[in-house]
């Protein structure tokens, strides 16, 4: 019998190594590999030339995820997750548009539909007091130039240091820690208010108990536009037509997340539809398959680290140049083109030294980011922001000329920050707490995975052993 044969048992199917390998969609050495770390077994029969695979075994290892290797040089890992489907210029999540969900639901309704597949209309998430309360206290300690990345870094360490039950890995615990992490974060965030820099959170950081100014009734209404004061059919939305809710009335700590974060961005009295962008861009980063910092947090939960410490680990790689900084650079460089009146020349400095110009491409999407094309639709309802869509929209013309590059979600972030007179940090950190979000998602499916299965094998690549004591 060959390698390539099937050797028959009586009571179980038996796999060749070419076929062990189909099935796992590696090479055949790769096989061995597995038999070598103990991930597989493999048995020879009597007269035959080559190893047999129990079917079952293999393709519980299929399910599981092993190491998917394309053809050419260089291998990937593939990771089976149900969340998001990136597909022919459109974003799924559990396969539904997430345009449309950003378009009729709440950040809190998608996430916790995201987490237990129930669509909870109007569902609020609180921060509880002691978890605040430390988590304010280690931000407030910071030096005033701090940046919020910082900021949040800290805070999820000291909300971690105050849960005692953090180590409970249960559905139900991690749950109960996501609804409370993520108010947490944003509630840590020091207010931006006229005239004062953003720095330490000074007398609000100790008053952690405070309910905020008001909104808290506020809902989305089930056509999407009813959260901040435009129409909807749940209690707190103001009919058509009704007065904008002043600023004082769009910040409260347990009311909608979006309005919450608003006042930690930007001093600039929040409207309506500019919190219907911001709340949009919150559920539209939710997640994005498995970018470095998902995967970053999957490691973390493979070895199942608390949920505290997966989210620390996507801080610390979302904190990356390449990764959640990109929509600052974008922030930049439209505030750029709108000092100098044109984009031409902006493009051209970016081009000739060498540099991408930011907030265009992106290598998961041949035509426009799909993110940004929501995004951007509901930008044309903010006045203030006319002049920086223009600026975004000049940039994308100016550079059509030579490369289609399409529009991604950093350059509609950016329009947003810049409209609003948010930072340029202001996109990272809209980014971060969004995702924070899809991370507890692929913590909850990676705990349901045998542990430790993260675990890339190394290329060795140094000098030959033995080599003399240095």
């Amino acid at each position: 019998m060959t390698d390539h044969d099937v050797a028959q048992d009586p009571d179980e199917r038996r796999l060749s190594t070419r076929e062990a390998a189909d099935r796992l969609g590696v090479k055949p050495e790769t096989v061995y590999a597995y038999v070598s770390r103990g991930q597989l077994t493999s048995r020879r029969e009597p007269g035959g030339r080559g190893s047999t695979f129990d079917a079952k075994e293999v393709d519980a290892l299929a399910r599981r995820g092993g190491r998917r290797e394309p053809s050419g040089a260089g291998s990937e890992l593939a990771v089976r997750t149900g969340i998001t489907l990136i597909d022919r210029d459109h974003c799924y999540f559990r396969g539904v548009d997430t345009s449309e969900l950003a378009a009729h639901h709440s950040y809190e309704e998608v996430a916790e539909w995201l987490w237990t597949g129930e669509m909870r209309r109007g569902i609020r998430f609180t921060a509880p007091h002691d978890a605040l309360v430390a988590a304010r206290r280690a931000v407030d300690a910071l030096p005033a130039h701090t940046g919020p990345m910082d900021r949040l870094q800290v805070a999820v360490i000291a909300a971690a240091a105050a849960d005692p039950l953090r180590f409970d890995l249960s559905e139900r615990a991690v749950l109960d820690t996501a609804r409370s992490l993520i108010p947490t974060l944003v509630a840590a965030l020091p207010r931006r208010t006229a005239g004062r820099p953003p720095g330490r959170a000074g007398a609000e950081g100790a008053d952690a108990g405070r309910a905020g100014d008001g909104l808290a009734g506020a809902g989305r209404g089930g056509d999407g536009r009813g959260a901040y004061g435009e129409g909807g059919g749940e209690p707190g939305g103001a009919e058509p037509g009704a007065a904008e809710a002043p600023a004082s009335e769009l910040g409260s700590e347990d009311g909608p997340l979006a309005p919450r974060l608003w006042s930690r961005l930007t001093s600039e009295p929040a409207d309506p539809p500019s919190l219907r962008v911001l709340d949009a861009a919150l559920v539209l980063l939710i997640d994005h398959d498995l970018a470095a910092s998902t995967l970053a947090v999957r490691v973390a939960a493979s070895a199942r680290a608390h949920p505290y410490a997966i989210i620390s680990a996507g801080f610390g790689a979302l904190d990356g140049a390449l990764h959640g900084a990109a929509s600052g650079l974008a922030h930049r460089m439209l505030l750029e083109v709108l000092d100098r009146g044109s984009a031409a020349a902006v493009v051209a400095d970016h081009l000739r030294a060498g540099r991408r110009v930011p907030g265009l491409g992106h290598p998961l999407y041949p035509g426009e980011d799909p993110r940004a094309r929501a995004l951007f639709a509901l930008l044309e309802d903010v006045p203030r922001a006319r002049p920086a869509l223009q600026a975004a929209r000049d940039v994308i013309t100016t550079t059509a000329r030579h490369k289609e590059w399409h529009a991604n979600v950093d350059l509609a972030l950016a329009v947003l920050t810049v409209a609003t007179g948010m930072p340029a940090e202001a996109g990272e950190t809209i980014f971060a707490v969004a995702r924070t979000a899809g991370w507890i998602a692929h913590a909850l499916e990676e705990y349901d995975e045998p542990p430790l299965r993260m675990r890339p094998r190394g290329q060795y690549s140094g000098p030959r052993p033995p080599q003399p004591l240095p």
